[in-house]
């Protein structure tokens, strides 16, 4: 056996056995565990970093504090490498008008916005600038997905790229998919993504603001609504197209603290629809330090 000491050899006893000199083998440096080891900046400075990012295909985008601005191009280098297989960085300012395009400025690599973004075993066609799309949102899509059955019609309103369409449609057992968006670039993509996949038949793509399709629209076993900001306008309209019997997945920002109240809010908002009641809701993620974006689910009974 063999012991590894860290004193002369002459300063250790000789009835412990034969000393041998050797140089071991350099150990090579464990890759970083934080983009922010990449950069040589102050501890002080390195709090100010942003503590999480999003990952969309080979896409970066983090929001960037105000403070930060003026190095933002430091950051995006330092993601670029710290992200495997990332081609671009993008600073997020955000999701802004009627079609829901984020705004968003390139600080590092190459290229266009659009990629494609596998999650819940598909390649989702998506372009960061011009159509709606949270990476955030996958075990949402999955959990969704699993909770339709044999023969449910779906309505996914508000759709973007269709991460919830195409999930369900690739469970095969919806009956129908009716994927609805105000953004022509969205159903574009969507309508790529099925191109790729033998789905086309099950999910039918429809550009149409919500104030044009739901008055015709018939009602159906499952309704999904991701419309956080400004859904609460629509969910009485949106009600309407809920079965008896049926599920409405009604997406909505709001503060933590309200989180376990507000399913019955919600059941009072929907009073003059008929009788639903909130059988569940969740947090989904983390909106803002003292936010949340939750789902609530209203089953209609009559």
């Amino acid at each position: 056996m063999i012991f590894p000491v860290s004193a002369h050899p002459d300063e250790l006893p000789r009835t412990w056995g034969e000393f041998v000199e050797r140089e071991f083998p350099e150990h090579p440096r464990s890759a970083p565990t934080n983009y922010r080891d990449l950069l040589g900046w102050p501890e002080e400075e390195k709090r100010e970093l942003p503590r999480s990012f999003d990952v969309i295909g080979d896409i970066v985008l983090v929001r960037m504090p105000a403070s930060l601005v003026p190095r933002q191009e430091e950051v995006g280098t330092a993601l670029l490498r710290f992200v495997p297989g990332a081609r671009l960085v993008g600073s997020d300012h955000g999701v802004h008008g009627p079609e829901r395009r984020r705004v968003v400025e390139r600080i590092a690599g190459t290229g266009g916005w659009r990629t494609r973004h596998r999650e819940n075993g598909v390649d989702l066609e998506v372009d960061v600038e011009r159509a709606y799309f949270s990476p955030r949102l996958a075990l949402e899509h999955a959990r969704v997905a699993e909770e339709v059955v044999a023969g449910d019609r779906v309505y996914d309103l508000c759709c973007g790229v269709g991460p919830f369409s195409v999930t369900i449609a690739r469970q095969g057992r919806a009956g129908t998919v009716t994927a609805v968006d105000a953004n022509p670039d969205a159903i574009a993509l969507l309508r790529a993504t099925l191109s790729r996949y033998p789905l086309a038949g099950r999910v039918r793509a429809l550009e149409a603001r919500l104030e044009e399709f739901l008055p015709s629209a018939e009602p159906v076993e499952r309704v999904v609504l991701n419309l956080p900001r400004e859904g609460i306008k629509y969910l009485p309209s949106v009600a309407r197209t809920v079965a008896p019997g049926g599920r409405l997945y009604y997406y909505e920002v709001g503060p933590r603290s309200e989180l376990e109240g507000r399913g019955v809010a919600l059941v009072n908002v929907l009073a003059p629809e008929g009788t639903f009641s909130a059988v569940a809701h969740r947090s989904v993620h983390p909106y803002s330090p003292d936010a949340d974006l939750a789902v609530f689910v209203l089953e209609r009974s009559g």
